[in-house]
């Protein structure tokens, strides 16, 4: 039989539990702003430092697709003339060779604001070139023969497989790679063993190309 001592016990424990509660809780709290606070530092994000490849820089020969938000009157797709130029509705003879899409999309926004408010300009690259500094250069008995843009990490491989391989006449053993350090600089030549990379899987023979090469294979002498 409960006299009413029980009952108050009870609720004498059921405070008790509720303020130990609270400490717990606040001391939890009290932990987490001491570890922001003082002592050990939290833990910084490290930026990742890993390398970014260069944007491409628009050359002669180039293709762009220059769009302005909400103007299609404005817009157009022209190739880049040989002299480095391209005309655009209201903006005549403007030099975009040797600029990035981004550089090139400025300026012609600065332009713009002579006729239009606000305008927003995006450039688009369809159909690559390059600057002559740029490019890599694949002749002589190669199937296709070409220009093409540099891009970061390209090997040799990379090039003959643009080229479309070799033709039948070709000495790829033989093959050499034309390099300039700079355009004044003599003319460095590497020898490449073509036929040891394609044929018997060489990885030693797939060198790194740089920009301004020129991948010269020989004719087989039969």
């Amino acid at each position: 039989m409960d006299n009413g001592n029980g009952l108050e016990t009870r609720g004498t424990m059921n405070v008790v539990k509720v303020r130990l509660r609270r400490i717990i809780a606040a001391s939890a709290v009290l932990a987490v702003l001491a570890g922001c606070s003082g002592g050990e530092p939290p833990p910084q994000s490290v930026p990742l430092t890993g390398s970014r490849a260069p944007d491409y820089v628009i050359g002669p020969g180039d293709t762009l697709r220059v769009d302005v938000y909400r103007m299609p009157e404005l817009s157009a797709a022209l190739p880049v003339r040989p002299d480095g130029r391209m005309s655009l509705p209201l903006v005549p003879d403007i030099d975009v060779a040797g600029k990035t899409p981004t550089e090139l999309a400025k300026d012609i926004e600065t332009r713009l604001r002579a006729y239009v408010r606000e305008p927003t300009v995006s450039v688009m690259v369809t159909a690559f070139t390059g600057m002559p500094g740029k490019q890599v250069r694949i002749i002589g008995e190669a199937a296709q023969p070409l220009t093409i843009p540099y891009v970061e990490g390209m090997s040799v491989l990379d090039v003959v497989i643009r080229a479309g391989g070799l033709t039948r006449y070709a000495s790829g053993n033989r093959a050499e790679i034309i390099r300039r350090e700079n355009p004044d600089a003599p003319a460095q030549t590497i020898r490449v063993r073509l036929n040891d990379l394609i044929r018997d899987g060489d990885i030693t023979q797939d060198v790194q190309m740089r920009p301004g090469d020129t991948l010269v294979i020989p004719q087989g002498w039969f």
